[in-house]
């Protein structure tokens, strides 16, 4: 993959945008397909990267590994690695993750409405 160029037209605009929307902040750190979906999966308890995977079958593990490193730095997720053999890692919604929490939810309840017409 190519290195983005910081100082190109797009790049500046993109930053601009960031910087004046609000919604275009939040679909900086959770936009995409499988974001959200993870986020749902650790607004319960947190999971072991295996407890993740086996929620989410239909993700890929390079996928699932991208946007879990993305997530931890975005500051939204919290991996506690224990120095134990074989290795035991955990993630975890950040506070500013759990604070995601009414959207994702929000976005559940939207969904279950738009399918069954029944709202909960």
């Amino acid at each position: 993959m190519t290195a983005v160029k910081k100082t190109s037209t797009i790049q500046e605009n993109k930053q601009i945008a960031l910087d004046l929307c609000p919604v275009t902040y939040v679909m900086e750190k959770i936009g995409g397909y499988w974001k959200p979906i993870i986020l749902y999966h650790l607004s319960k308890q947190s999971k072991r990267y295996s407890e993740v995977k086996r929620a989410i079958p239909a993700i890929t593990e390079k996928v699932l590994i991208q946007h879990l490193k993305q997530l931890e730095e975005d500051g939204l997720v919290i991996r506690e690695s224990k120095p134990v053999v074989p290795p035991f890692v955990t993630y975890s919604l950040s506070t500013s993750g759990k604070g995601l929490i009414p959207v994702i939810n929000a976005m559940a309840k939207w969904a279950i409405k738009e399918r069954t017409g029944a709202f909960v």
